[in-house]
């Protein structure tokens, strides 16, 4: 039996991946429900590995770049691509983004409207990355905890785990080296008026905003990333700045209604890499960061090869049965 403390996103894809292999795993919980304490509730749920490349290191698009494969056979997936623009005042932020990814093509102001007609006249250069994707996270979690007890795993829900396990993912709940909090905020729109069916990204040199359409007129948006231990609710200062950025994008926005908040501390390494290590007689997969959803799969996959080597190169994606 194989043991995981913390059923988030982490433990979870862990979990499902053992099982597909043929593991016996149970996931202790100190939740009372799945996704309760799980920071990945805020998360934006974008699978844009090679939009991360502007700033994160070229691991994160080799590690990320399966993953909206990965998480379709689990999950609804939107791969509807992301679409980057920026203000005409703010070109060489679009310019510098170009030249620091790869994997897109440029539009002008008419590839825009022809992507996203609510833009249309609103911005004169953008840049597609046509391969990329997004899920609504807090679905994929529940998902992927059905996905995971659909192959045996054992979920044992508001019970802290044990003193020895053999994997911890409990995030930043962990007490691990150099481990440190990045502070994340985000809020959730309604905005009936508009329709976007993509993932935008609106590029700025002090706070860029990326923008995730939930469906049903609901939009979620995101910008900060503050070094603090603090788990109050956003600051007036953060909101202020992303609505006024989500007004900037479209004047619509103007007349959102504001439905949810919300702060969440994300594991980070000083490399913002996440790490798979020993501590003592224990496993640990921490420091997933900003890219959750994105590098969980690959992660999972080198957990799963750790602990069931001998299937390692075996096809996966189906339970097996006894």
């Amino acid at each position: 039996m194989i043991t995981i403390a913390g059923a988030g996103l982490a433990g979870l894809t862990c979990a499902l991946e053992l099982a597909r292999r043929g593991g016996a795993v149970r996931v202790f919980e100190r939740g009372s429900c799945i996704g309760a304490q799980s920071v990945s509730r805020f998360a934006g749920g974008m699978l844009a590995p090679w939009c991360e490349a502007e700033t994160a290191d070229a691991q994160v698009t080799r590690l990320g770049g399966r993953a909206a494969q990965w998480w379709a056979r689990i999950t609804p997936v939107s791969r509807s691509g992301t679409l980057v623009v920026a203000p005409p005042r703010d070109r060489a932020e679009l310019t510098r983004f170009a030249r620091r990814t790869t994997a897109h093509r440029a539009l002008d102001a008419a590839g825009i409207a022809a992507l996203e007609p609510a833009l249309a006249g609103r911005f004169e250069r953008g840049l597609f990355f046509a391969d990329e994707a997004h899920l609504d996270p807090r679905r994929a979690l529940a998902d992927l905890a059905q996905a995971a007890q659909a192959c045996g795993v054992e979920i044992t829900l508001g019970t802290p785990a044990p003193p020895r396990v053999d994997l911890d993912c409990t995030g930043i709940a962990a007490d691990l080296a150099q481990l440190r909090p990045v502070r994340g905020e985000m809020a959730i729109l309604h905005c009936p008026d508009i329709a976007i069916g993509r993932t935008l990204r609106l590029l700025h040199p002090r706070l860029p905003l990326y923008l995730v359409p939930r469906g049903a007129g609901r939009y979620m948006i995101g910008a900060t990333m503050i070094e603090s231990s603090s788990t109050r609710a956003p600051t007036l200062r953060s909101l202020c700045e992303m609505l006024g950025a989500a007004f900037a994008l479209h004047p619509a926005f103007g007349e959102a209604s504001v439905i949810e908040t919300g702060a969440g501390l994300r594991a980070a390494f000083p490399d913002h890499l996440p790490r798979l290590q020993r501590i003592g007689d224990r496993l640990a997969l921490n420091g997933l960061y900003r890219h959750g959803f994105l590098l969980a799969p690959a992660m999972a996959e080198r957990v799963a090869d750790h602990f069931l080597p001998e299937t390692s190169n075996a096809h996966h994606g189906e339970c097996k049965t006894a």
